[in-house]
């Protein structure tokens, strides 16, 4: 009887061979990240029209406020979701050059996906509600099946059909909402979440955000066709070799960030009052759905940065150390919560109770930084980072073993 091959283990790509602008793109889109988070732990602020942003606030805060509404908010998900589907492709590209069949990748992509979402729960249960991991980890287990062997024709309409839906539907019923009247914010479950002591006391309230979130992620129909896009986009290399590809990524980097941060501003606008609507909420749908654009733009952007340092034979320090956290991604995401959590949440020391807008953006981009030199001291000495470690040998001793 004949057997299949066995799985050839592919070892990570030397530091030399990693390509820039991924890495970059990574390092960058953990400080949108923490600046889309930082508003939650403010959490004895009232609510105002979008997301968990306060109501009110001085001008330090109104600034900061307009800043993330516009540049951050629905748009460092997006982001992320794109590279996570990058990273898809490539993790499929090096599987099969190392000798591996089409199978046996497949099932390495289908196991870290589970142990991503493993990874997810875990992250929830012990510290943070809104853990993107396990969305990501879902996304993967019902996308990649799907997608990751349809023809670039099929990822485009794909893509731009899930775009097209997600942008017009909120956009009609953001138009309807204002003739019947104007909706009144109240306190949400994140904020529950957040602001009642004691760890076990808000483990359900956890668990449960978490499970919601989960199909969350297909409902605003932007994520699933960001991930179309970032396996169409890893399939032709284009971050790997942006120099094939310059009219796209200036294109892409002037279109996407224009309307991205064009939708954002407006949303921003409508938030501190300055644009006022019967229900001022009611577009927040929209708001998110644009995200994809900005978020595009940014990869272009990295993109075009990428090329640029191509000519230079050592990079500049800001960016090797933006580098070494992209190459740590994970790793820097849990370190984020790590810090975030025990410090900010009313179950730790409390310290969001004393937070405003501008103060707890201030905090996210500390808490990026101390992420940044940890780990441009960690690649200094030549350690990966220790979640990544950890899911590449999970992922790779459970599809060995099946």
């Amino acid at each position: 009887m004949s057997t299949a091959p066995p799985a050839a283990t592919v070892a990570p790509t030397p530091v030399r061979d990693r390509a820039l602008a991924p890495d970059l793109a990574r390092g960058a889109m953990l400080l949108l990240i923490a600046l889309a988070h930082a508003p939650w732990f403010a959490y004895t602020s009232e609510l105002g029209a979008t997301l968990l942003h306060a109501a009110a606030g001085g001008p330090a805060d109104r600034t900061a406020q307009i800043v993330t509404i516009t540049a951050v908010d629905g748009r460092a998900w997006t982001l992320f979701g794109f590279l996570f589907a990058y990273g898809i492709g490539q993790l499929y590209a090096r599987r099969i050059a190392g000798g591996g069949t089409r199978a046996q990748a497949r099932r390495l992509l289908r196991t870290r996906h589970w142990w991503m979402l493993a990874f997810g729960l875990l992250h929830a249960a012990l510290l943070w509600q809104g853990d993107i991991l396990g969305t990501y980890g879902v996304l993967g287990l019902v996308l990649v099946p799907l997608f990751l062997h349809r023809s670039d024709r099929t990822l485009r309409i794909g893509a731009g059909v899930l775009v097209g839906l997600a942008v017009v539907v909120p956009a009609v019923t953001g138009v309807l909402a204002q003739f019947t009247g104007a909706g009144t914010p109240t306190a949400v479950a994140q904020q529950v979440a957040l602001s009642t002591p004691g760890w076990l006391a808000t483990l359900p309230t956890r668990l449960a955000l978490w499970v919601a979130a989960l199909p969350g992620a297909f409902l605003t129909l932007v994520m699933p066709a960001a991930v179309l896009l970032g396996m169409l986009a890893a399939r032709h290399r284009v971050l790997e070799e942006p120099g094939r590809y310059l009219p796209l990524l200036r294109r892409t980097a002037v279109v996407g960030i224009a309307v991205g941060w064009s939708a954002g501003l407006a949303q921003a606008l409508v938030h501190v009052g300055v644009v006022v609507l019967p229900d001022p909420g009611a577009f927040a749908g929209l708001h998110i759905a644009t995200g994809i654009f900005a978020a595009l733009g940014y990869v272009a952007v990295f993109g075009l940065v990428a090329h640029r340092l191509g000519t230079r034979p050592v990079p500049p320090l800001p960016v090797r150390a933006l580098v070494a956290l992209g190459r740590r991604s994970l790793s820097g995401y849990l370190a984020q919560s790590l810090l975030f959590v025990p410090l900010l949440a009313a179950w730790g020391l409390g310290l969001g109770a004393h937070l405003s807008s501008w103060s707890a953006s201030l905090v996210a981009v500390g808490v990026w930084l101390l992420t940044v030199v940890v780990a441009y001291r960690l690649d200094l000495a030549g350690v990966r980072g220790p979640a990544e470690t950890l899911l590449r040998r999970l992922a790779y001793r459970s599809a060995v073993r099946r």
